[in-house]
């Protein structure tokens, strides 16, 4: 669905962007998703909206075919990139998931801020970024996806989740887009 309208109390969710992912082989530059994340958070805190930068240090204890990892990660690998510019007003999420409401406090938190819209960016986006979007769906928030602020690994998965998954979960559109109908809303 396109992009239409942002609520008066949403919060942006960038979801990895952090040391030991950014350099992984992605199918679009990922300094361009850095660059458009950076000028959401710019307009969110610029508004006084809230901002929660995620990282993920683990991951789901489910069943998997593929061996699960065993060793710490090398030093440095969840930390936040420093092109986020971390204030000390926004919210760190760690997560376990690929999501970052599952097993975190993020909808508490979102929830006592009386937030009821949220902004998702960042990486990756059939892992990271969806489930994070289905997770805030299925709490209860109205969600928007710039599709041009995320990348994937995967051609497939990026085109599936933007073109399948995410219409169904809410609006989508362009960082700009978002920063401009932030510009025309009402506080």
């Amino acid at each position: 669905m396109a992009l239409t309208t942002l609520d008066p109390n949403t919060a942006l969710i960038v979801v990895d962007l952090q040391k030991g992912l950014v350099g992984a082989p992605f199918i679009h530059p990922i300094g361009k998703v850095v660059e458009r994340s950076r000028a959401l958070l710019h307009a969110f805190r610029e508004r006084g909206l809230p901002v929660v930068l995620v990282n993920v240090a683990g991951g789901a204890p489910g069943r998997t075919e593929r061996p699960r990892r065993s060793e710490p990660f090398p030093a440095g690998w969840t930390d936040l990139i420093a092109e986020l510019d971390q204030q000390p007003g926004d919210m760190v999420v760690t997560k376990r998931t690929w999501g970052a409401f599952v097993s975190t406090d993020l909808e508490d938190r979102l929830k006592a801020l009386g937030i009821t819209q949220v902004v998702v960016t960042g990486v990756a986006t059939g892992t990271g970024v969806e489930s994070t979007a289905r997770q805030a769906y299925e709490h209860g928030f109205n969600v928007t996806l710039a599709v041009d602020a995320m990348t994937d690994g995967s051609p497939e998965a990026h085109e599936y989740s933007i073109k399948h998954v995410f219409p169904k979960l809410g609006e989508t559109g362009t960082a700009q887009d978002i920063i401009d109908l932030l510009g025309t809303r009402s506080a």
